[in-house]
């Protein structure tokens, strides 16, 4: 009998310690996915306000040429 419990704590104790690895695993995804969202919506804006400044200069470009 004492081998069956000996192995069945052995299995909680697995258990267990994949149990706490998967939520560090979740957490530390969520962590990079929030930051890599947040560098693609800081370069997309980027992206417009050059868009506009460029639109803007290309503009003046066209009147200085007429």
């Amino acid at each position: 009998m004492s081998k069956f419990v000996n192995s069945d704590e052995k299995a909680y104790k697995s258990m267990n310690f994949v149990g706490v690895v998967n939520i560090i695993m979740g957490i530390v995804i969520i962590v990079i996915s929030t930051i890599c969202g947040a560098f693609i919506i800081v370069g997309g804006g980027k992206l417009l306000k050059d868009k506009k400044r460029d639109n803007f200069l290309m503009e003046k470009v066209d009147e200085v040429k007429c």
